[in-house]
């Protein structure tokens, strides 16, 4: 990671770490880094979710595209994976989602994609990055040499079009659909109305400060109440760019991005179109996952934590599917990142094809308690890197993995885009587990002191 890029693009609080300023400046920086590779002028697509400051940063990165000679295509609100995909359909050199995902509404963010559709590779974030941190001003674009912008908000349609034709045979399910009053509150009706299902749809109504408060994949427990009252058969989240689903059952348990994984790993396969014989989960997957891939002859391979170390470990091995427990999940024959929507037609298309109720695929994987705490750190990524190099927190690791006996484990690190250390253990039991995450939180706490 750069001083600037942390592992999903540049995130900050908007109008503390994150401003128009620095979006003007990123826009120019960007612009200037595609047009030193073609003579003519580059084309952006830009999306964005629907935060309060996502406007306000939109027309700020598109003024320092436009003055520094990029053409604009402004999608307006729009999942993430849309804009990966429109970028590669519509030709064009980049595209730009303003999001901070999952986080707070104050929270935002800016990540680029490249003309393929995939994350920027580090050379040229780098580049980007220098320009952004070089002094002075960045030289301007004038008379008919500025970039233009256009409205490219019909063309969600295509995106849309592309999901619907990756699956057959949904029918006769009822769901319920939340939102997270994020990006597919203006996509999902569109899409799953193609289907013959019935679907009732809750935290749909974004106001700009209420994306992911209480609902969407990191917030379950207002689905799962919708589900169990309604007695639907089954319940989809997102996040608040929707490059995330998660879902609960019709008891209102949780199916997480591991079990969906194993679900549809395991069709696939069936069907011969499980490219590499398996799929590729992180390191904070639980237990029971390696267990289930061993026993159903599934090749399993774990990243660090981060879509895109997953999808670089995809591309390496020769994989088609992966994902993290959070619920991005990546079906590289039909997207190049992470795509909410797209997962939950496949996990619909899974429920209609096998008979299943959505409750066997939460029976199927055995889950070792886990227990996630967060801990404040440091804003610096140099500066977490060396806190987990300690080495009083290295033996307080090693004494706590002695005590679990082999029936367990421990993960400690830096979060990509927040000032925090998290803290992740595995154990036989729920006590244990929240015991040892305890006792490691608090020497990461001492530490700090």
């Amino acid at each position: 990671m750069g001083k600037l890029f942390g592992t999903d693009g540049i995130r900050g609080v908007v109008g503390e770490t994150l401003g128009c300023a620095l979006a003007y400046r990123i826009g120019q920086a960007t612009a200037i880094s595609l047009t030193e590779d073609k003579k003519e002028k580059p084309t952006v697509v830009i999306g964005m979710d629907t935060r309060i400051s996502s406007d306000m940063l939109e027309n700020a990165l598109t003024a320092g595209l436009c003055a520094c000679g990029a053409n604009v295509v402004k999608m307006g609100v729009a999942p993430t994976p849309a804009v990966a995909y429109l970028t590669v359909r519509l030709k064009a050199d980049a595209g730009v989602v303003i999001s901070a995902s999952h986080n707070p509404f104050e929270h935002n963010g800016i990540k680029i994609f490249s003309n393929e559709g995939f994350k920027l590779n580090d050379e040229l974030e780098a580049r980007i990055e220098d320009y952004i941190l070089a002094d002075g001003d960045l030289p301007v674009k004038t008379h008919g040499d500025i970039g233009k912008v256009s409205d490219g908000r019909q063309q969600l349609e295509l995106y849309l079009d592309h999901l619907a034709s990756t699956v057959s045979g949904i029918s006769g399910l009822r769901i319920a659909v939340d939102c997270a009053n994020g990006a597919s509150s203006v996509t999902a009706r569109r899409l799953l109305s193609r289907f013959p299902i019935e679907a009732d749809y809750i935290h749909d109504t974004p106001n700009g400060v209420n994306i992911n408060n209480g609902c969407g994949s990191t917030h379950l427990e207002s689905l799962s109440k919708t589900v169990t009252d309604g007695g639907f058969d089954l319940g989809i989240a997102f996040d608040g760019d929707a490059d995330r689903c998660l879902a609960v059952d019709e008891n209102g348990d949780v199916i997480d991005g591991d079990r969906i994984m194993c679900a549809l790993a395991t069709q696939m396969k069936k069907d011969g179109t499980l490219r590499g014989g398996g799929f590729v989960a992180t390191v904070m997957s639980n237990l029971g996952l390696h267990r289930y891939a061993k026993e159903n002859g599934l090749t399993l391979l774990c990243a660090d934590v981060g879509d895109r170390n997953v999808l670089e470990m995809m591309q390496r091995e020769g994989m088609c599917l992966g994902g993290e427990q959070s619920g991005h999940t990546i079906f590289l024959d039909h997207m190049t990142t992470g795509d909410g929507q797209l997962t939950a037609l496949q996990l619909l298309q899974y429920l209609c094809r096998t008979g299943k109720k959505a409750s066997e695929l939460t029976r199927a994987v055995e889950q070792y308690p886990q227990v996630l705490v967060n801990v404040s750190g440091p804003h610096d990524n140099a500066e977490k890197a060396k806190l987990l190099k300690n080495d009083k927190l290295q033996a307080a690791i090693r004494e706590a993995e002695a005590a679990l006996g082999g029936e367990g484990r421990i993960l400690v690190r830096a979060s990509g885009t927040e000032a925090l250390i998290r803290v992740m253990v595995e154990a036989r039991t729920q006590s244990v587990a929240e015991e040892t995450a305890q006792s490691i939180a608090k020497t990461v706490e001492i530490l700090q002191k």
